[in-house]
């Protein structure tokens, strides 16, 4: 069996996570861990037991064993620069989550991977979420027929909100609603969103952090399909560590309603009150097994990169999404729909940035 040399640039919590689901993959032949944080960097290492544990992460770039990276650093203003020095130095990327903060940006990346031939993905996670993938599928084998409208709603804890919002000036739409767009866009494709419209709310984290407390999304389809997301982290500390989200999906033939709230598992002791285990965003071990997708998620990767072919996420698709939420951001600034045109200029506003020329997504590539 082919095996790869692997790179970890960024070490927390997810990226503590696909190290360990890299050091145990028989797919990886050597890990490489790049860390700037050196107690982290040393408490991952134990773990893992990488050949390179460093915190020059352009170190592992130099590298010419080094066959893919995935980046999981932060603060989210280093994706772009990083990925973009991993591909010039010719290796596969996975990015996290988002893939850039303008649509220039990715569009530099997108072009730069098909231009060398690697293969490049953004982390949407939560495709490997069972409960996601029953919804997916669901449409694919026509169990509900053609998709017709949805709604998504995903709200997080004030502890979790604190930690984003306060890491970088990006709106729920850009960090939580996010996974949902990407979601939606992939349960309805080939459908195309051509319209948006937001309204948000600034009660909580305005005097704090500068960022909405929620925004609620409503996206038009080039059929006249429509879905709506609602996110926000602004839930007290006592809810589950993660997320409550449900979702509606309503087809031509039948509906599906997904209870993803994270409170399927209780715990109450004496010590600590009530607990709700097994409920994190990325995942959890539990003893021999994970919970979560981003194991899942992460072995994907490997085996797209080992047998060469593209990752689920594509980065055009991701580049849709980043479209969709910047369009948000816009609309609940401006109070108006935004509409999304292959020539749109969405560039107006202080709290976006965006390009003024929207190149024509590229083809998917094997």
């Amino acid at each position: 069996m082919k095996q790869l040399s692997i790179g970890i640039i960024g070490t927390g919590w997810c990226g503590g996570i696909r190290a360990e689901t890299c050091a145990s993959s028989p797919y990886v032949s050597a890990l490489h861990l790049a860390e700037i944080e050196p107690e982290r960097l040393k408490e991952v290492a134990a773990k893992t037991k990488p050949a390179t544990a460093i915190a020059d992460y352009r170190v592992l770039l130099q590298n010419g064993d080094i066959d893919s990276v995935i980046i999981s650093a932060t603060p989210e203003t280093t994706h772009f620069p990083m990925a973009k020095e991993s591909l010039l130095a010719g290796k596969h990327v996975f990015l996290e989550k988002p893939m850039a903060l303008e649509l220039a940006e990715a569009d530099e990346l997108i072009d730069l991977a098909r231009t060398k031939g690697l293969l490049f993905t953004i982390g949407y996670s939560q495709r490997f979420n069972p409960k996601f993938a029953y919804v997916k599928r669901s449409i694919d084998d026509g169990t509900i027929g053609q998709p017709v409208s949805a709604l998504v709603s995903r709200h997080i804890t004030r502890n979790l909100g604190n930690k984003i919002g306060g890491r970088i000036k990006l709106s729920p739409a850009a960090m939580e609603a996010t996974h949902d767009i990407d979601f939606m866009l992939w349960c309805f494709a080939p459908r195309k969103p051509v319209r948006v419209y937001a309204q948000e709310v600034r009660k909580i984290m305005q005097a704090t952090h500068d960022v909405p407390d929620c925004v609620w999304i409503i996206v038009t389809l080039d059929d006249g399909c429509v879905f709506t997301i609602g996110a926000g982290w602004v839930l007290p500390p006592a809810y589950p560590n993660f997320s409550s989200t449900w979702i509606e999906m309503v087809g031509t033939e039948g509906a599906i309603m997904v209870d993803d709230t994270h409170r399927d598992v209780s715990v109450n002791t004496m010590k600590r009150g009530i607990e709700f285990p097994i409920s994190t965003m990325p995942g959890e071990k539990v003893d021999h097994v994970y919970a979560g997708p981003m194991e899942a998620e992460t072995i994907h990767f490997l085996e797209c990169v080992v047998n060469r072919q593209q990752p689920l996420v594509t980065p055009q698709h991701a580049r849709m999404v980043m479209q969709v939420y910047q369009a948000a951001d816009k609309s609940a600034e401006q109070g108006h729909p935004v509409d999304l045109l292959p020539t749109a200029n969405l560039s107006d506003g202080p709290r976006l940035r965006q390009t003024k020329a929207i190149k024509k997504a590229t083809a998917d590539r094997s």
